[in-house]
């Protein structure tokens, strides 16, 4: 296995100030898509980040290859909806994580 961040790349820098109701609606099955990866142990983190340059959406997960956690971002339902929002994956050669994250995601 293997450690990989994802950027959700959201289709304008307004957003989610000026979020579209359908761009709410798949934000609220992202929301549920990516609780059930955490639950299973797949994603390890997963947030949102408000920087000066606009918003964006954060996963750091653990998966086979890079092609399996591109599968995760391209199953998501906010891409699904195909709103203008897409995400850009990439390799973490090592991951520290805190003593009690280490532990669980040892127990998965």
């Amino acid at each position: 296995m293997a450690y990989f961040h994802l950027k959700l790349v959201s289709p304008r820098p307004g957003f989610p100030h000026d979020a579209t109701p359908d761009e709410m609606t798949a934000m609220q099955a992202h929301a549920v898509y990516w609780r059930g990866l955490a639950e299973s142990g797949v994603a390890i983190a997963v947030g949102p980040v408000f920087s000066e340059g606009g918003a964006f959406g954060i996963a750091v997960v653990e998966a086979a290859d890079a092609a399996a956690a591109q599968a995760l971002g391209d199953n998501d339902p906010v891409i699904k909806a195909a709103l203008g929002f897409r995400f850009e994956t990439s390799p973490m050669p090592s991951i520290i994580l805190r003593t009690s994250a280490a532990s669980a995601a040892a127990a998965v």
